[in-house]
């Protein structure tokens, strides 16, 4: 695997471990430039992870893992720009077709995935966590579904992929509250699998990537593909009501208030 630098992500591989880095500032915010490299990656991650026994993926950016979509491109590609209301929803739902591709393949990949987290995994940034086979959280991680303060519902596969691995209680309770969890409430809830001490959660994923690596790889695919299943039916039902949800008024006013805050974290709950 060729190493990549690019502007918002970046990736390498070392003793067949893959790093993937996201950096965009402020908190790796996933827009059209984003999801690009992220498919990019994807493509790479389809070719070439057939000797690679671990994925760790991170953020190198102190506010955390990630902040989600980058909802002030959404405004202003969907609000700001002229266009009918047909075009928009599809466009909206060309770029949840796109995400939800790059997340599945994540999902999907033949080898052990993990998730270093600090700070915000709020939104996007945490359906992008959920893909991930474990998570592995410092204790300034915080994870959240604040959607339905814009009148939506999670759109890059968090609830599907939420009532998987946990079952409809905590995914009911984060989804209709909009409040965050911390790491040792998402450990005890089985979310986490791990809690470390803040700035070591890299270090850990590198500790479990080293002993993934002691196991015979098509034993390590089987039992993946035994244990998570991708609930596919359940992520399309999802772009749907996404879709069907963004045509709403509310939708709208909660995009302005979001982009017009003066906030420096407008998306914290």
């Amino acid at each position: 695997m060729e190493p990549f630098e690019g502007k918002t992500i970046s990736w390498g591989e070392h003793n067949g471990v893959i790093e993937l880095s996201l950096h965009r500032g402020p908190c790796n915010e996933i827009g059209s430039e984003t999801l690009e490299e992220l498919e990019s990656f994807a493509e790479v991650l389809r070719t070439s992870a057939g000797n690679m026994h671990t994925l760790i993926i991170h953020s190198v950016m102190p506010a955390g893992f990630c902040a989600g979509a980058d909802l002030r491109e959404l405004y202003r590609r969907a609000y700001q720009q002229p266009r009918t209301s047909g075009n928009s929803i599809a466009e909206v739902r060309n770029f949840l077709v796109r995400i939800h591709a790059v997340f599945n393949a994540i999902d999907d990949a033949p080898l052990v995935t993990v998730a270093a987290v600090h700070g915000v995994a709020f939104g996007g940034g945490f359906e992008l966590a959920l893909t991930a086979d474990l998570i592995v959280a410092d204790r300034t991680a915080r994870f959240a579904f604040p959607e339905l303060r814009l009148g939506l519902i999670p759109g890059f596969g968090g609830i599907p992929r939420l009532k998987r691995d946990l079952g409809n209680g905590i995914a009911r309770d984060m989804l209709f509250t909009g409040r965050s969890i911390n790491a040792t409430k998402a450990q005890t809830a089985d979310l986490v699998s791990q809690v470390v001490a803040e700035g070591e959660a890299l270090r850990v994923a590198h500790a479990l990537a080293s002993q993934v690596g002691k196991f015979d790889l098509n034993a390590v695919r089987a039992a993946k593909k035994f244990i998570k299943p991708v609930p596919h039916a359940e992520l399309l039902r999802e772009i749907d009501i996404f879709c069907e949800l963004f045509e709403s008024p509310a939708v709208a006013a909660g995009l302005r208030r979001f982009v017009e805050s003066n906030s420096p974290l407008p998306y914290l709950p």
